[in-house]
């Protein structure tokens, strides 16, 4: 049965009649959940599709049945809160689809939209899906941002956010002794949960620092959560006795078939490393990473402005709903720029009431959605706050000697990319792009993007990527050709 408009509270179910969802939710971390279970629970029939195999996203990452764990919580912060949504999820009517790897999404002439996927584990199976909905809520989060550093392709070196998978997923560690370093708060988040789970930690080392949240203090005080939060992990890591070092950066990693040291030196305002104050660390494992980037490639494809958030980064322009500049088009969490999983949270209700008011033709609730809003704008100021604090020094390309990979996929070297603007003309990423293949391999210019933005600015100075993609995630040809007969995930349409 079809939920009418006229019984707010009723679990929504797909639309029988016309086989068109009120709303496709794409991601199911914390803002794809809230919003699906929001909109669900005021009555609209809602499709939630994700990638993996569970709900939680990056942030609530948790091992499969089958490992048996005892107390995933143990590894999160607010679990409590996913716990929720979770239990709102299963008998909200929500049609959850899993392993659903979503390429590209298109507005019909009738302002619908559809969705378009693969699916399996890696969207191998062979089975395109198109979802069709009358609005949509992108909630696909970010990715980690990587600087590269001589021996950064040694095995060992990972992401500082996969370090932290790796152990809510697979209850594995990526070493024994873990060196963390990069820039922004992640880096105390995952130095702690390592410590905890059994690893030593050498040390913390965070390229920016933190004094630079005292000159916000209004933002500070706004978000008492965020201190408590700061002050969890610290507690952890004195109880650990894990060093953190502060204005410095790994700018060398050591060693033949694995990591067995790194180099860490302190950094001028600037980042670029101060000579002669470089010191080596035992380890055999890094985890590192400079940040996050909002995903928005599913928004810029279908032509949604962006704003330059303080990092560098592109984040959507999204108004005081969440929609974005293109009509029906809703985002949340991250793709407005990082801000963690509260936030993300409040931004899905949000998005989720603006919808609901929108398909009845009514305005949203005043005293919800503002209360919402205030909530929403508190944490997106401190947000900015933080963001502009870890933002990357111009000087960071100091790290690299020439025969550093910049381009991991397609081994491009650092020199070649700066032989690329000095000898051939190259002043921009897209143009060191077609000159030297840095970004045409697999990730898409996800890893090295930045990197190559650096080093093709003539002043230091990057313009951010452009981010528009045809193609969110590797498509056959196949699902291509096969678009015509594209099944929904109930059979042909």
């Amino acid at each position: 049965m079809t939920a009418s408009p006229s019984e707010p509270d009723a679990p929504g179910t797909r639309d029988a009649q016309d086989g068109v969802y009120d709303l496709a939710v794409v991601g199911a971390g914390s803002a794809g959940l809230a919003g699906a279970v929001t909109a669900a629970e005021r009555g609209l029939s809602v499709a939630l599709l994700d990638a993996s195999a569970q709900t939680g996203g990056q942030f609530y990452r948790h091992p499969a049945p089958a490992l048996g764990a005892v107390r995933p919580e143990a590894l999160h912060h607010d679990w409590s809160a996913f716990s929720d949504l979770r239990r709102r999820l299963a008998g909200s009517g929500v049609a959850h689809l899993p392993g659903h790897h979503v390429w590209t999404t298109t507005k019909e002439a009738d302002g619908t939209w559809t969705v378009h996927a693969v699916t399996g584990v890696d969207g191998a199976a062979e089975r395109p899906v198109a979802v069709r909905a009358r609005t949509l809520l992108l909630a696909t989060g970010a990715y980690e941002r990587q600087l590269p550093f001589p021996g950064w392709t040694l095995p060992g070196v990972v992401g500082a956010g996969g370090a932290q998978a790796m152990l809510k997923s697979g209850l594995v560690l990526p070493g024994r002794r873990v060196v963390v370093a990069g820039s922004g708060p992640l880096l105390l988040a995952v130095a702690s949960s390592l410590a905890a789970a059994g690893a030593r930690v050498p040390a913390v080392v965070e390229a920016a620092g933190y004094l630079r949240y005292a000159r916000s203090p209004r933002a500070l005080l706004t978000n008492p959560r965020k201190a408590a939060e700061a002050l969890v992990h610290g507690a952890a890591l004195l109880r650990h006795r894990v060093r953190v070092l502060p204005g410095s950066a790994v700018t060398e990693v050591h060693g033949t078939d694995r990591v067995e040291a790194v180099t860490v030196s302190r950094l001028d305002g600037d980042w670029r490393p101060v000579p002669g104050t470089g010191r080596r660390i035992a380890c055999d494992a890094l985890a590192v990473g400079h940040g996050l980037v909002p995903q928005i490639e599913l928004a810029t494809a279908v032509g949604c402005a962006t704003r330059t958030l303080p990092d560098g980064t592109l984040g959507l322009v999204l108004d005081a709903l969440q929609e974005t500049s293109v009509a029906g088009l809703w985002a949340a969490g991250e793709t407005g720029g990082v801000g963690g999983a509260e936030l993300a949270r409040t931004e899905g209700e949000l998005a989720a009431h603006a919808i609901v008011a929108r398909l009845r033709g009514r305005r949203p609730d005043a005293g919800r959605a503002g209360g919402l809003r205030r909530r929403r704008d508190r944490m997106r100021a401190f947000a900015d706050v933080m963001s502009a604090a870890h933002a990357p020094g111009p000087g960071w390309p100091a790290w690299l000697d020439d025969d550093t990979d910049v381009c991991r996929c397609e081994e491009v070297p650092a020199g070649r990319v700066r032989e690329a603007v000095a000898d051939l003309g190259a002043r921009d990423a897209r143009t060191v792009k077609l000159l030297t293949r840095a970004g045409m391999g697999w990730c898409q210019g996800r890893m090295c993007g930045t990197a190559v933005a650096c080093l093709a600015a003539p002043d230091g100075t990057p313009e951010p990527p452009a981010e528009r993609r045809p193609f969110a995630v590797p498509v056959r040809l196949s699902t291509l050709a096969a678009l015509e007969e594209t099944p929904g995930p109930d059979g042909p349409h």
